[in-house]
């Protein structure tokens, strides 16, 4: 009879595999599968992954890691929110995992975050298989929660807003939110801030490889409507690759005016701004100061708005930009 030790090594396993070019892939050990269902929109699966932990993708893309959702969330939130002076009021377009709530609800200043994302079924999955990353904030009172079209729900809105924050899934043929890259979505988009307002949105994969996938368009496309749109990318080994963000204003934001008094580029204002500046506003006007975050501060700021050249030069020679009428779909 074989004793254990002639039993052979085991080296099968399962895998999670995801596309992030037609010719490049990611592959991680699956652990096991918490969820998976088809909601009205879109296709939802709650995994674990070896290297991630626990993951939300929709239609087969990552959309939040375990190991990484921090770099993501603090990204897309806490750069705009602190580049507002005082930002009391907030629209976030998507955010279905209510990670982007909790870090916006980190700010003592705002008195009003309206959340809404078309898909109750990803957001109740979230809340259940995921607590790690709302932490609570869904118990704000502060936040408001609307299961509807964020297009329709905003274009119904009689208020404006300090900072708008999209959070949606990408711009892929078959989903539900293409029409919030459009040259039509941003030009109105504008009518919903108040005065010196900031715009900020996730702009798809953001590496020297993949940037004209769709962040330089969706970048080219909000300068058809903002007076600046400042690019920044920051690393999220989940996704595949470096993720890429959007960040835009007009003339009326403060820091814009201040600059162009100068005779400085509005759009140099988050690379330009001193790190301490950057501590000095986390400890100001975040509950908890730097302890509250894993990943923003001042250094980070440069290091993600310190674009590497031929990101810059894709950015700056794209000339395509996303209207109702020609979408421009990632891969």
């Amino acid at each position: 009879m074989a004793s254990d030790k002639d039993e052979p090594t085991m080296t099968s396993a399962f895998w999670f595999t995801e596309d992030v070019t037609p010719d490049l892939a990611t592959r991680a050990s699956l652990q096991r599968i918490l969820f998976d269902a088809k909601s009205e929109f879109q296709r939802v699966q709650i995994i674990e992954t070896g290297p991630f932990g626990k993951t939300l993708v929709l239609d087969g893309k990552t959309q939040s890691a375990l190991a990484d959702e921090y770099v993501y969330h603090e990204s897309l939130v806490h750069p705009a929110m602190l580049a507002h002076a005082n930002p009391k009021s907030v629209f976030v377009g998507g955010g279905g995992e209510f990670a982007t709530t909790r870090e916006i609800l980190r700010h003592p200043s705002v008195e009003k975050c309206v959340m809404v994302d078309i898909d109750k079924v990803v957001c109740d999955i979230c809340r259940e298989h995921m607590p790690e990353w709302h932490d609570g904030c869904v118990d704000d009172p502060r936040l408001e929660v609307y299961y509807e079209d964020a297009k329709a729900w905003i274009e119904g809105y009689d208020g404006k807003f300090d900072v708008i924050i999209m959070d949606i899934a990408d711009p892929i043929e078959a989903g539900p939110g293409i029409a919030l890259y459009t040259q039509e979505f941003y030009q109105f988009a504008i009518t919903k801030l108040n005065p010196g307002g900031m715009f900020v949105t996730q702009s798809g994969p953001g590496a020297t490889f993949n940037a004209d996938e769709c962040g330089s368009v969706i970048n080219k496309t909000l300068k058809t409507a903002f007076d600046y749109v400042v690019p920044y990318a920051s690393d999220i080994p989940s996704f595949g690759s470096n993720w890429a963000f959007n960040i835009a204003f007009n003339k009326d934001h403060e820091l814009a005016a201040a600059a162009l008094a100068a005779g400085k580029d509005p759009a140099s204002i988050f690379i330009d701004m001193e790190r301490s500046e950057v501590d000095a506003r986390i400890e100001a006007r975040i509950k908890g100061g730097a302890g509250a975050l894993r990943f923003y501060d001042g250094t980070c700021q440069r290091g993600i708005f310190g674009l590497p050249k031929a990101f810059r030069d894709v950015y700056a020679k794209e000339e395509r930009f996303m209207t109702m009428e020609n979408p421009v779909f990632m891969y």
